[in-house]
């Protein structure tokens, strides 16, 4: 190796800014005072990346409370690296306003921000665009932070391809540009993917390309182009998650809808909304209420010691057999202790002697069902998970004006109970689906159910959002199907059609078809060249289609099995995913363990490199 080593980091969203902050913190004492080059690879502004850009509508808000976001590690996480604490969104906003701290120089400032910013509480949910100037601040602080002689260097564009041996330098390509940049070393941190249409979106898209249709396949809502979705006309939307909720915030604010007096005003350039899903009901509303008291005890069935066992054994994890039992069994525990400490009147006996017996108890036997009902008598206060992820099963409407009402009922009773201390089992059994997912990254790709699932129950819109769901739903302007929604063509009438099974025979027919989720991040479909070309090259990939890293180095793996020296990979692409976009403070991190273990091992990587070079 001659000339300086540099390290390529492709992705300058908020992973590949977290991957910079903790090569600053480690760099002191791995790499010393030798000089680094680091390129970072991305078309948008570093800090926010594509997906928390500065350039997109205000309307739309992070999924977040302000005061549950931070870019900082703290001593929960358990890392090898120095901790540098820094400010959560919130805090950060104070600084701001107190003079403490200064806005970033590559980030514009417009005056609404600035005012969303002197104004911004710790509960509030901020727009996605003062997310934006936070990660840009915590870009530009994690750059000042590193030592002198190593420099970073922003190119704007898209890496296309990575070449190179195993055992030499790798040379990343840019689109539009005829030389490579050179790396010892490469870290992929892209983020979320687009995806080529699957054999359903494309027999969907050619039915509408047939019969002069609007089709809008999976994307990121902020991304699609909306103009195409007719106003005043029934629209079919399958989603029921967040990327609805952006999707119905574009469709009636954002074409000058307002609400007043907790009522939606329409603009009259609305489109009417016929929304299902699976479930056929909106994710969780964010809980609205701060814990108190004693919180249950963190791992205690799904820990460290169990997943290595399943680590070592000589048969590959099955999630249903091997995981489930012991997730399910972690809930139920972190609920119940919350309710013999905080509602001891809804139980009988003493938490010592029900945990005793719980902790025995076969997590799949009928004992633990026995157990839970003697010591709790209101079938409302014990944990049914199968009940919480299909909640219309066996639900059946006359009519679609029927299953209106219904579920409004639905939505606003979740609506009170997530805001309602008197339910904080809830919130011991959010802590427990975090605590499950720190340990369940290290087990590698579990399926997709999984990660629904916890959005679902742990990743919910705000409880504001919500609010404004019931409204439209009043208004006529959104419109419920139910659950175990179908999609369905009619060649003859050249129409979309949609149904459920909550209202059994009947059907709502229209000329648009939007499906409001995001496209699986799978590398047999994925539209990123770049990722293409590392499949191609030898890659692994898992049965659904991530990419798969060493857990403990964030190394890229081929298909025997070997991790590539001097290529990474950190994001929801690969099996390494974390649980979301960022995370809370002291609740561990573990996309926060990820970037510190695969900055230490690149610094390594990189030192011992030079001091090969330099001895011979």
């Amino acid at each position: 190796m001659s000339g300086t080593p540099a390290l390529v980091v492709i992705g300058g969203g908020p992973r590949g800014t977290g991957l910079i902050e903790r090569i600053a913190a480690n760099a002191p004492d791995l790499y010393r005072n030798r000089p680094l080059t680091i390129h970072l690879v991305d078309p948008y502004p570093p800090g926010g990346g594509r997906i928390w850009r500065h350039d997109q509508s205000p309307l739309l808000w992070m999924n977040s409370m302000a005061e549950d976001v931070t870019m900082f590690t703290d001593d929960t996480v358990q890392q090898e690296g120095p901790v540098r604490p820094g400010p959560a969104l919130h805090t950060w906003a104070a600084d701001i306003r107190d003079g403490r701290a200064t806005l970033p120089d590559g980030a514009g400032v417009e005056p609404e921000l600035l005012d969303e910013i002197k104004t911004l509480e710790g509960s509030d949910f901020p727009s996605r665009r003062l997310q934006s100037v936070y990660l840009r601040w915590v870009y530009e602080q994690a750059v000042a932070a590193l030592p002198e002689g190593i420099t970073v260097h922003w190119h704007r564009g898209s890496a296309v391809r990575v070449t190179g041996p195993r055992e030499g330098r790798q040379r990343v390509w840019l689109a539009g540009r005829d030389t490579p940049l050179l790396a010892d070393a490469v870290a992929v941190t892209i983020g979320h993917l687009d995806a080529e249409p699957d054999p359903e979106q494309v027999e969907l898209a050619d039915f509408a390309d047939r019969h002069g249709l609007v089709h809008l396949p999976p994307d990121f809502t902020a991304d699609t182009d909306l103009t195409e979705v007719p106003a005043g006309e029934p629209v079919i939307v399958r989603g029921f998650g967040l990327a609805f909720v952006d999707l119905m915030v574009l469709l009636t604010e954002g074409r000058g809808g307002r609400y007043e007096d907790g009522e939606y005003v329409p603009s009259g350039r609305e489109p009417v909304l016929h929304i299902g899903s699976r479930r056929g009901v909106p994710y969780h509303s964010k809980i609205g209420y701060a814990w108190k008291g004693e919180r249950p005890p963190l791992p205690r069935f799904l820990g460290p010691d169990r997943t290595e066992a399943l680590l070592r054994a000589d048969r590959p994890v099955d999630f249903w057999r091997d995981v489930w039992p012991y997730i399910d069994k972690e809930l139920g525990h972190a609920h119940y202790h919350r309710l013999f400490t905080a509602h001891p009147e809804r139980t009988t006996g003493d938490w010592a002697g029900f945990e005793e017996k719980y902790a025995a108890a076969d997590p799949a036997g009928p004992e633990l069902a026995a157990l839970v009902a003697a010591a709790v008598p209101d079938p409302a206060d014990r944990l049914d998970l199968e009940a919480l992820d299909h909640p219309l099963d066996g639900v059946r409407y006359p009519s679609y004006d029927a299953l209106q009402e219904g579920l409004r009922g639905y939505i606003t009773a979740d609506l009170e109970r997530r805001h309602d201390p008197a339910h904080s089992p809830d919130l011991a059994v959010f802590l427990g689906l975090l605590s499950a997912y720190g340990q369940l990254i290290r087990l590698g790709d579990i399926g997709g159910w999984w990660h629904g699932f916890f959005s679902y129950l742990a990743s919910g819109p705000p409880g504001p959002r919500l609010h404004q769901l019931l409204a439209l739903s009043r208004a006529g302007v959104v419109r419920f199907l139910g659950a175990r929604m179908t999609v369905e063509t009619d060649e003859r009438r050249g129409l979309f059609l949609a149904g459920s099974a909550t209202v059994p025979g009947q059907r709502i027919a229209a000329r648009t078809l939007v499906e409001a989720r995001l496209p699986d991040p799978t590398l047999e479909r994925t539209r990123s060249p770049l990722l293409q070309e590392l499949y191609e090259d030898g890659a692994a990939a898992t049965a659904t289609g991530l990419l798969s890293v060493a857990p403990d180095s964030g190394r890229i793996l081929d298909r025997d099995g070997r991790p590539h020296p001097r290529r990474f990979a950190l994001g929801p692409f690969t099996t390494a995913r974390a649980g979301g976009a960022f995370t809370r403070p002291r609740t561990g991190g573990p996309a926060f363990r990820q970037n510190d273990a695969t900055a230490r091992t690149a610094l390594t990587f990189l030192r011992d490199l030079a001091c090969t070079c330099s001895d011979g």
